[in-house]
């Protein structure tokens, strides 16, 4: 029997390294994917001290167009397959759409949604063969407008909704799909994002182990979305009760607050 694997994406920090020592902690074999080869390789070495089945490391920026084959071949290398992926990377840029750096945007979409659709398709025979399931992390920036970070808060809406739609195609076949949707999260995605965390942060604060944990309980118990925290559960519901006009014109307002 083939060994099999939960593939995860942005693995080098925050969310999807707390995620790596969530799935390593209850007895998965992790396959960890993220640019920074020597964060990937110091993680790895703290998982494998604590036991169980040694990592693999793929070192892959998710930017490049052919990033998907580059981390197909390295699974077959290693003779495993994907039982749980896990879509974690992504980051955003803080600004005027119009005014910040148009390649920089267009990796955003390339890493936040290519990569991710791009995986999900790649792999889902081996998904549907094990019968595990899709983490994809979103946002609560899914669920409304963004000005201020356009692009990013469009990418999590895709992401938003291309989860939700496969989880109802895959779930025939015994596939789970779960997204995750936290606020702010202290991580290096602010630092590259280009802002400090504000008010919002003060509020729905939750740490990146807690959003982990929550988020890997949530995907086992075939949850389709996980908010992590008590308040970010207010999100959705508040949002229902203004029109759209009144939420993009108060993001906005908010958001650029900030510059």
């Amino acid at each position: 029997m083939t060994e099999r694997v939960a593939l995860i994406t942005g693995a080098s920090a925050g969310i999807g390294a707390e995620l790596a020592r969530v799935f390593a902690a209850n007895g998965h074999r992790v396959a960890l994917v993220a640019r920074r080869a020597e964060r990937l390789k110091a993680l790895a070495d703290e998982l494998g001290r604590k036991g169980g089945a040694e990592p693999i490391v793929i070192p892959c920026d998710l930017q490049e167009a052919d990033a998907g084959d580059s981390i197909a071949e390295a699974l077959a290398a290693a003779g495993v397959e994907v039982e749980y992926l896990v879509n974690n990377a992504g980051f955003g840029v803080f600004g005027l759409a119009v005014k910040c750096d148009r390649a920089e945007q267009l990796n955003i979409v390339a890493v936040n949604i290519r990569a991710l659709t791009d995986l999900s398709l790649r792999f889902a025979d081996q998904l549907i063969r094990n019968r595990g399931g899709i983490l994809n992390l979103g946002s609560i920036a899914g669920f409304l407008p963004g000005p201020g970070m356009a692009v990013y808060y469009a990418t999590k809406a895709y992401v938003l909704s291309f989860s939700e739609a496969l989880r109802c195609e895959l779930a025939p076949q015994g596939v789970r799909v779960t997204v995750v949707c936290p606020g702010p999260v202290p991580s290096e995605f602010q630092a590259r994002a280009g802002f400090a965390p504000g008010f919002d942060a003060a509020i729905l604060n939750v740490s990146p182990a807690v959003v982990a944990e929550q988020a890997y309980r949530g995907l086992m118990a075939n949850k389709r979305a996980v908010l992590p925290g008590p308040l970010i559960k207010l999100v959705p519901f508040l949002l229902r009760l203004f029109p759209r006009s009144f939420i993009l014109h108060a993001v906005g307002g908010f958001q650029l607050r900030k510059r």
